[in-house]
Parts: structure tokens; C-alpha cells; sequence
């Protein structure tokens, strides 16, 4: 794996044990998306980066300032992770 599909494979293993049930699904050309009654968030894949945009993550607390707000977008914010990052 390379870029950011190992950093992707990493936030999976992360998504599954933070909630054993969730549904993993590939849509939109191969584009994951988890939910778990309702979506929950999607991961787009980059070269150095996966962005998970969470369908409702305006909805969240965000008290160390993770989130991106997504332009135009009222419900929906996004956090980049980066090749490298640690846990």
C-alpha cells in the first residue's frame, strides 16, 4: 500500500473497533462510506491524505479544534489525516 491507502487501512481498523457494528460499504467509484443507522462518514483517498467527511460532524463537539467546516455546507465537517500521523 502507498499514500494514502495505508492511512486509510489504519482509520478502517480504528472505525471497526470504535463500533463493532458499523457498516462498511464501497460507493461513488470506490469512495468507503460507514454507517450504523444512518451514514456516519465517508473516507476519500489521496495521495498523502484521506479525508473523512462526517455527515453530520457540524452536530459534534469539537473542543480540540479537529474538524474542517466544509464550504457551503451546513451540516457536514472533515478531518485530513495525514501519511504519517500518529495514532
Amino acid at each position: 500500500m502507498i499514500g494514502g491507502a495505508r492511512t486509510l487501512a489504519r482509520v478502517r481498523i480504528l472505525i471497526k473497533q470504535a463500533d463493532p457494528e458499523v457498516v462498511e460499504e464501497w460507493e461513488w467509484r470506490g469512495v468507503p462510506v460507514w454507517s450504523h443507522a444512518g451514514m456516519i462518514c465517508t473516507g476519500e483517498t489521496y495521495k498523502n491524505v484521506v479525508k473523512m467527511t462526517f455527515a453530520k460532524g457540524a452536530s459534534l463537539e469539537d473542543p480540540s479544534g479537529l474538524y474542517q467546516l466544509q464550504p457551503r455546507r451546513h451540516t457536514r465537517r472533515a478531518i485530513d489525516f495525514h501519511e504519517g500521523d500518529q495514532d
